[in-house]
């Protein structure tokens, strides 16, 4: 029998355990509870408003995907417009690489390396590493099968998003009342606290960085249209969803629009053009963006931000990167609470001993 005290860190332990066993097929869970979370106060709204909770739901639900629908219809043409006039131009980069970069590397390792991307020096180098190349394909198709059901699964979950989303709105008041009646009534007050504060920490963050990556990727996307890229519309858009990830976004757009330069123009004009939309875009988001929409609502140090990015991709795959601001938010309310009202407030920290006491602090 375990003591009262430890029942309620054995549960979290235990429940913390199948989270993780069950994490690859979380996602759409999640997901859905996500949409359903943000909805909720516009559901609220409309209920004020003389809606029954059916009706605002439903109101809210159409107008969600209806926007969403809407945003793919307009923006996956011209996505995959762009794509494939990138991936035509592919010839052209090959066309700089043997006519422009083999000749700089030659010139700079002094060994010609142009024989090794020829047709005989190719033949060759497959000759010799005949087997290592089968291993490689053998790998390779195995690869291809788990991805086609990853891509199955992708699709199954996709499809799952808008009927679970539907019924967590549906019954999202009902189902916080039975986690606030399943709380112990000596703890209630201060978890419906902590729950408060971080639901007020996760809902102005998610809001503020939701805008902040809309608005980065409008950024690129123009910079890099006005640039000259084809494909801009396209790597901007993608830079900016990717941009929750701290220097991912721009790490990513940078890569991909210097690749994108090289094989449409293949000079330095472009590429210095490329450089100075993503060093505007930086400036725009660190100093407009991210202050006046997001601010120091997750109350993180941006070291903290990347280790915990990287802890939750290593523990729970991509929906512990997903998850891992979020939940590193909740934590950072819960660890103030447990600092302020329960350890300086505790014998083992001193409360009301002797300022005397007191060990002076170093001067750093």
């Amino acid at each position: 029998m375990i003591a009262p005290k430890w029942q309620l860190p054995a549960l979290v332990a235990a429940l913390g355990f199948l989270l993780w066993l069950l994490s690859p097929i979380l996602s759409p869970f999640v997901a859905a509870l996500l949409l359903a979370w943000l909805g909720n106060p516009l559901v609220l709204r409309l209920q004020r408003a003389g809606r029954s909770r059916n009706t605002a739901v439903l109101l809210v639900f159409l107008l969600t995907f209806g926007l969403i629908a809407l945003a793919l219809l307009v923006l996956l043409p011209l996505l995959w417009s762009q794509l494939v006039s990138l991936l035509e131009r592919l010839p052209r980069l090959f066309d700089w690489f043997t006519n422009v970069a083999l000749p700089w590397l030659s010139a700079r390792t002094g060994r010609d390396l142009s024989p090794l991307f020829s047709r005989v020096g190719a033949t060759q180098v497959v000759q010799e590493h005949w087997q290592e190349i089968g291993d490689f394909a053998k790998i390779a198709l195995g690869y291809v099968g788990r991805s086609g059901m990853a891509i199955l699964l992708w699709v199954s979950n996709l499809l799952l998003l808008p009927i679970l989303s539907f019924y967590f709105l549906r019954d999202w008041q009902p189902m916080l009342r039975s986690l606030h009646d399943a709380v112990p009534r000596r703890h209630a007050a201060i978890v419906g606290r902590l729950a408060a504060d971080s639901d007020e920490v996760l809902g102005g963050f998610l809001r503020g960085q939701m805008l902040v990556m809309v608005m980065l990727g409008a950024i690129y996307a123009v910079g890099l249209w006005l640039v000259g890229l084809d494909s801009g519309l396209l790597i901007g858009f993608l830079a900016g969803l990717v941009s929750f990830v701290p220097y991912l976004g721009a790490t990513f757009g940078i890569v991909a629009a210097v690749i994108a330069s090289l094989i449409q123009h293949g000079d330095i004009n472009h590429l210095l053009g490329v450089a100075l939309v993503f060093t505007v875009g930086q400036l725009i988001e660190s100093y407009i963006l991210t202050p006046k929409l997001v601010g120091d609502r997750i109350g993180l140090h941006p070291v903290a931000v990347i280790f915990a990015i990287m802890a939750g991709g290593q523990l729970f795959g991509f929906i512990g990167v997903l998850l891992a601001l979020p939940a590193a938010a909740v934590l950072n309310v819960l660890l103030k609470y447990l600092y302020e009202e329960r350890y300086l407030k505790s014998g083992l920290y001193g409360a009301g001993a002797p300022a005397a006491l007191d060990p002076p602090r170093p001067d750093v």
